[in-house]
C-alpha cells in the first residue's frame, strides 16, 4: 500500500531486459552510441517533429533547470504556477542554472493557470532596465495538483505567452499520464499547442532514471541553436553521462510499442479506483479533480494515523487553510489488491 510517490515503484521487466541487452559489448560514450541516435529518431517520429532535438539526462531537476536556462536569461523572469515543482521542489535549481533568472508565481485553482490571469500578470509586468524581463512561461502537465491541461488549454496559454514575447517550457514529469488522461497525441500536447521545450519524464513512470529534453524548432526555427547551447550547459553542469547508452536503453524500451502509455494508463486507472472509493467515505473529500495518477484528499488526522499504523505510505499535505490532508500517488505497478486493502482499512477506520 505504497501511495507515497510514483518514484517509489519498481521497473518494468522490459526496461531491465533492455539494459541487459545494452550491456553487451562496447559502445561509444557521451551520446555517440547507436541507441542514443535511435531514441532521437523514435521521439521525432512519435512527436511528428522530424527536426526536434532530443537530449537525455538522469533527473527531472536537471531536465527542467537546464531547459529553463535555454529560455530565460539571468535578467529574465520565468512565470509558473504558485505550486509548480520548479519553484517548490527543486532547491533553487532553475535560478542557479539560469544564472539568476527569477521565478514569478501565478496563482490558479487546482494547480492550473488561466489565460486571463496570465495575460493580466504579463500586462502589468514592467519592462524597464530596473526590472527582470519577462522571458518564459513554465507549465506542468500533469500539474502539481494532479489535474491536466488538455491541448486546447495549453494552446490558449501559449498564445498569451507568445503575444507577450515569452517562450514556453513544459515540465512533463507525468506527461505520459496527461496523454493517457486526455487521449491527445504527443504532438497535440506539446509543440502543436505552442510548447518550445518539453521535459519528457520517464522516472516517475517506470524508468530507473532517464528524462528526455525535447527541443522543438518553434516559430523562430532555432531548435538547433538551443540544442547546441543545451549540450554545453549539460556538460558544464555535470549531467552528460559518459555511458549514455544506459539512459538511451531505458528510454527506448519505454517508448517502443507504447509501453510508456500502457504504464500511465495503469497508474491512472488505479488512482481513479482509489479516488472513487475514498470519495464515498464520510469526512473524506477530494481536494482537486483526479485527472491522472495523483490524488489530494482532506481527511481527519486519526484516519491518516490508522492507515499508517496498518502499513500504508503517503505524504501529509494539509490544505491552504491547514485542514489535514494527504497526497496519494498511484504507480504503474499499483495493483488492485493494494487499492482494495487501502479502501477496506479506510472504511473500517471510519465505521462507528
Amino acid at each position: 500500500m505504497n501511495f507515497a510517490s510514483d518514484n517509489t515503484s519498481g521497473v518494468p521487466q522490459q526496461v531491465l531486459e533492455a539494459l541487459a541487452r545494452a550491456n553487451d559489448g562496447y559502445a561509444m560514450g557521451y551520446g555517440n552510441d547507436a541507441l542514443s541516435h535511435r531514441v532521437q529518431d523514435l521521439v521525432r517520429d512519435l512527436f511528428e517533429a522530424p527536426t526536434a532535438q532530443v537530449r537525455l539526462v538522469g533527473t527531472g531537476t536537471a531536465a527542467n533547470a537546464l531547459a529553463l536556462a535555454l529560455l530565460c536569461p539571468p535578467w529574465g523572469a520565468a512565470y509558473c504556477h504558485a505550486a509548480a515543482h520548479v519553484d517548490c521542489d527543486e532547491c533553487g535549481a532553475p535560478e542557479f542554472f539560469t544564472g539568476g533568472g527569477k521565478l514569478v508565481l501565478v496563482p490558479g485553482a487546482h494547480g492550473r493557470i488561466t489565460p486571463e490571469r496570465l495575460d493580466a500578470v504579463l500586462t502589468r509586468a514592467g519592462r524597464s532596465v530596473h526590472q527582470v524581463q519577462p522571458s518564459a512561461l513554465s507549465l506542468s502537465n500533469l500539474t502539481e495538483a494532479g489535474t491536466v491541461y488538455d491541448p486546447d488549454m495549453l494552446a490558449a496559454l501559449t498564445a498569451v505567452a507568445r503575444s507577450h514575447g515569452l517562450a514556453v517550457h513544459l515540465d512533463g514529469a507525468r506527461f505520459a499520464n496527461a496523454l493517457a488522461a486526455t487521449g491527445a497525441t504527443p504532438a497535440e500536447a506539446s509543440w502543436k499547442a505552442g510548447v518550445d521545450v518539453l521535459c519528457l519524464g520517464g522516472t516517475k513512470n517506470g524508468l530507473i532514471g532517464a528524462e528526455a529534453v525535447v527541443i522543438f524548432d518553434g516559430n523562430g526555427g532555432n531548435g538547433g541553436n538551443r540544442a547546441r547551447e543545451f549540450d554545453l550547459r549539460r556538460k558544464r553542469a555535470g549531467h552528460l553521462f559518459s555511458k549514455h547508452r544506459y539512459l538511451a536503453a531505458q528510454m527506448m524500451a519505454w517508448l517502443e510499442d507504447g509501453l510508456w502509455l500502457d504504464l500511465a494508463r495503469q497508474a491512472n486507472g488505479a488512482a481513479a479506483r482509489l479516488a472513487a472509493g475514498l470519495s464515498k467515505l464520510p469526512d473524506v473529500h477530494l481536494r482537486h479533480p483526479v485527472d491522472g495518477n495523483v490524488i489530494f484528499v482532506d481527511w481527519p488526522t486519526p484516519l491518516a494515523e490508522r492507515l499508517r499504523a496498518q502499513g500504508a505510505a503517503f505524504y501529509d499535505a494539509p490544505a491552504e487553510d491547514c485542514t489535514p490532508g494527504a497526497r496519494l500517488v498511484a504507480s504503474w505497478d499499483t495493483g488492485e489488491d493494494q487499492v482494495a486493502r487501502f479502501l477496506t482499512l479506510a472504511r473500517e477506520a471510519r465505521s462507528p
